[in-house]
């Protein structure tokens, strides 16, 4: 008797430590398989974005996002609550709307959009997932005006100073309608924009623009004309 009851005893604690395996598995596979990466991106000012998150969970209970680098309930700026009946989102005067994959819709943003976001994806259980990342809005770009100091110069004589007025912090020049080819007779000021060409040469006649750009859009201004007079 002694021996089948030591038996017995033997298969219950096997079959219990072969359980107490598989649920640790289960857990930590879980744990560390279920992945959500969320992109930074770039927006144009007045214009919809979509904050677009990618992630393996197969069973989301719900998405909630917060603005900035917390899950503070506070910084929360909408949610979306997922069941087997319905979708229900929130909160009523939410920033933003939670599509049905858990991405973030903000309409007509502004620059005071820009910054971190952080979206929560809590799973069946209390498996939760977390990914940040930045929004940049930029403004739409003005056409960049373009002045002179002088449009009709003496060869090997004059200087000219070209200098563009603009909202953007990017800037190229353009001669003839395609890229500016400096010389070692032209400067550009630390901003790019102004530029200096001393002293002027007959090949250097032409058209000039300035264009001016963000990572969401760009405008080129009106050309100026220079005329080169040589003797």
């Amino acid at each position: 008797m002694g021996s089948s009851s030591m038996s017995t005893h033997r298969r219950l604690v096997h079959w219990q430590g072969l359980l107490l395996v598989v649920s640790l598995f289960n857990f930590w596979g879980l744990h560390t398989t279920a992945q959500v990466t969320f992109e930074s991106i770039d927006a144009l000012e007045g214009t919809n974005v979509t904050l677009r998150i990618h992630h393996n969970a197969r069973y989301a209970a719900s998405f909630m996002w917060f603005r900035g680098e917390t899950t503070d309930v506070h910084n929360n700026i909408a949610y979306l609550s997922v069941n087997s009946d319905k979708h229900v989102r929130g909160p009523p005067n939410g920033q933003g709307i939670v599509e049905d994959d858990g991405s973030l819709l903000l309409q007509n943003v502004t620059m005071e959009d820009s910054g971190i976001y952080t979206v929560l994806v809590q799973l069946q259980g209390c498996q939760q997932i977390v990914a940040c990342g930045q929004l940049t809005v930029y403004p739409l770009v003005s056409m960049p005006t373009l002045l002179a100091s002088n449009t009709r110069v003496t060869e090997n004589k004059d200087a000219v100073v070209l200098n563009c007025h603009t909202n953007a912090d990017i800037i190229e020049w353009l001669f003839n309608g395609t890229n500016l080819q400096y010389t070692n007779r032209m400067k550009l000021s630390l901003d790019r924009r102004n530029l200096t060409i001393d002293p002027v040469q007959r090949r250097d006649a032409g058209n000039y623009q300035c264009k001016a750009s963000n990572p969401t859009n760009s405008a080129e201004s009106a050309y100026v004309g220079l005329d080169v007079i040589f003797e």
